[in-house]
């Protein structure tokens, strides 16, 4: 086995417990619907995790080609999984047995940590190509992750409902647009 190979088993793992984190909350929101009150935002950040986590996994093929893995390496790459991880478990509430869900009041009430983990992320990605590669992304990706990562900091900074309704379909209209021109083939 290559060291890819080897090393990919943990980053699928954490990755494929970052996509039950979500499928395991619709599914509480499915068994409470009569106690759900929805609110697209957080709906629309879920959807939008399970693309960025699948455009992790895409992307992390690309790593095949790396050789001479050192164990900081490693960890960076681990880093964005994690991070990514915590945001998928932040996404969505614990369903309580009897009690009603408002995703509403949930989204404000986590949108700091929420946004603060995704600057994170965005960072450990940053610093991930320095580390493997030596260097930054390329321009085109370090353009969308700039975009991303003001899209962030004004969701982490900016507490009104309006606001986040209008942000979060951009941001999935940036995501779109962020797989389709870098992302739309294994490299």
């Amino acid at each position: 086995m290559d060291a890819f190979s080897y090393l990919s088993v943990l980053l699928s793992i954490i990755l494929g417990l970052a996509i039950t984190q979500i499928l395991q909350g619709y599914r509480g929101l499915l068994l409470a619907r009569g106690r759900v009150t929805f609110y697209a935002p957080t709906m629309l950040w879920s959807v939008l995790l399970l693309v960025i986590a699948a455009q992790a996994w895409w992307s992390s093929f690309g790593l095949v080609r790396h050789q001479n893995w050192t164990f900081l390496q490693f960890a960076a790459v681990l880093l964005q999984m994690g991070l990514l991880y915590m945001m998928c478990g932040l996404v969505l509430p614990d369903v309580p047995r009897d009690e009603p869900v408002d995703l509403k009041a949930h989204f404000y009430r986590e949108h700091r940590p929420f946004f603060a983990d995704f600057l994170l992320m965005l960072a450990a990605s940053v610093a991930k190509d320095w580390i493997l590669e030596g260097r930054l992304p390329s321009n085109e990706n370090l353009i969308f992750h700039g975009v991303f990562a003001a899209m962030s900091l004004a969701g982490y900074l900016v507490r009104t409902p309006r606001f986040h309704e209008i942000i979060t379909p951009l941001g999935a209209l940036v995501m779109g647009a962020y797989v389709a021109l870098l992302f739309a083939r294994l490299a």
